[in-house]
């Protein structure tokens, strides 16, 4: 059954899938890397960089903490080319969630973070995002600091995670947040359709 703006309810009563985004922010930030290494449990970690050029789409259920719910996550993994951007805005339409992945040792991939903050809040009002920086094991190199970027995902009202796929460092931390925060949305919807039955 579809509720809507990627909201699906599976066969079960106790699962929900949805599609989560990481949106084509910059070139090598580590955004596949990411989603990879979470669908394989710290398993697959690609040592070698290739150029995502479309959108890759990785499947993954999330058990939603202190529940017996889980949510399945439909992560597409968009090219962070901007030659890309005007397809990929084809290919994806209305996630339910969004993860904003920076490199760290990029200033530029991070403010570029608001540029898409603004894209997807102006085409998805209410759109459930966090921001995600990556690299954090390259600490020589760092051009993002935490507190930096923390205060302006405060000031945009989300939530900031920071990873090392690399190092497996808190790779499931904006996933799992997500995941919480649209079962969170998906109970308080499934609680306004009911008292209207």
């Amino acid at each position: 059954m579809s509720l809507g703006n990627g909201f699906q309810v599976a066969d079960t009563a106790d699962d929900v899938s949805h599609k989560c985004k990481n949106p084509p922010n910059y070139p090598a930030v580590g955004k596949t890397a990411l989603a990879q290494i979470f669908r394989s449990d710290g398993a697959q970690f690609q040592k070698n960089y290739t150029l995502t050029t479309g959108v890759d789409l990785v499947v993954k259920t999330v058990p939603v903490p202190d529940t017996a719910d889980s949510v399945e996550l439909f992560i597409l993994d968009s090219a962070g080319k901007e030659l890309f951007s005007e397809m990929l805005d084809k290919l994806w339409e209305s996630p339910s969630v969004l993860c904003l992945v920076y490199d760290v040792t990029n200033e530029q991939s991070f403010t570029n973070c608001s540029k898409w903050l603004e894209k997807a809040r102006s085409q998805i009002p209410g759109i459930t995002l966090c921001a995600g920086g990556n690299k954090t094991d390259l600490a020589g190199r760092r051009a993002v600091e935490s507190a930096q970027a923390r205060a302006w995902a405060l000031s945009q009202g989300l939530e900031c995670f920071e990873t090392s796929v690399k190092e497996m460092i808190n790779y499931e931390a904006p996933f799992h947040s997500l995941a919480k925060q649209f079962h969170h949305l998906y109970q308080e919807k499934l609680e306004v359709f009911q008292a209207l039955v």
